[in-house]
């Protein structure tokens, strides 16, 4: 997975993944393997699954990059504790999984929680047979 910094600030995981290396053809079977994981999951609480293409599609002035035929936010939260008041800002998270074109891409904020990291990392290279 890369790790860089998106828009100047924020720290993002991306995943690339051609389709003939993705374990799964359809964006949708994609979205079901991170929601099985987090229904699985004895921390991570599934919230919602969010299509963004849909919604942004439907709007007057929304705009969709070239390329993009589908995009789905997962949204979970792996919050443990809630230490302080501000803590809430930071949650929950949202695994991004884009179509375009011959491949797919996941991507997710860093978060302040290195094992919340390591357990989307996990989920996102499971996706192909080596990440």
């Amino acid at each position: 997975m890369l790790h860089s910094i998106v828009h100047e600030n924020f720290p993002v995981f991306v995943l690339k993944v051609d389709k003939a290396d993705c374990k799964f053809a359809t964006l949708d079977a994609v979205v079901g393997h991170f929601v099985s994981l987090a229904e699985a999951h004895p921390v991570a609480r599934l919230i919602s699954v969010f299509d963004h293409y849909a919604h942004t599609r439907a709007l007057a002035d929304g705009e969709i990059a070239p390329g993009i035929v589908g995009a789905v936010n997962v949204v979970v939260c792996f919050g443990l504790a809630i230490s302080q008041p501000e803590c809430l800002a930071l949650r929950p998270r949202s695994i991004g999984v884009v179509e375009i074109g011959e491949r797919f891409v996941i991507s997710f904020l860093e978060t302040p929680m290195p094992v919340a990291n390591a357990v989307m990392e996990e989920w996102a290279c499971d996706l192909v047979t080596r990440c």
